[in-house]
C-alpha cells in the first residue's frame, strides 16, 4: 500500500510542477506577444518614415534637375513619368 501512496504522491508532485511550468510559459507567451505587437507597430512607423524620405529624395532630385540647364530632356522624362503615375492612380480610383 505504501508503494501506491508513494507513486501517487510522485505523480501529484510532477503534475504540480507541470502546472507551474505551464503558467510560466503562458506569462512568457503574453510578454512575447506584446513585444511582437510593439515591434510590428515600430516597423510600420519606420516604413512610413522611409516612404516619406524616399518621396523627399525624389522631389529633391527633380528640383536639382530643374536647376541644371542642360538636362531639360531628363526633367521632361521625369515629369512624364509622374503624369503617368497620376493617370494610373486616377484610373484605379475610377474602377
Amino acid at each position: 500500500m505504501d508503494d501506491v501512496t508513494t507513486l501517487v504522491s510522485g505523480i501529484e508532485f510532477k503534475v504540480r510542477k507541470l502546472i507551474a511550468r505551464q503558467k510560466e510559459l503562458r506569462k512568457e507567451k503574453e510578454t512575447l506577444t506584446i513585444d511582437i505587437n510593439k515591434l510590428k507597430k515600430t516597423n510600420e512607423e519606420q516604413k512610413q518614415v522611409i516612404s516619406g524620405l524616399e518621396e523627399k529624395i525624389r522631389v529633391l532630385r527633380l528640383a536639382g534637375m530643374q536647376g541644371e540647364k542642360g538636362n531639360n530632356s531628363d526633367v521632361k522624362a521625369t515629369i512624364n513619368e509622374l503624369v503617368r503615375e497620376i493617370d494610373n492612380c486616377i484610373g484605379l480610383l475610377n474602377t
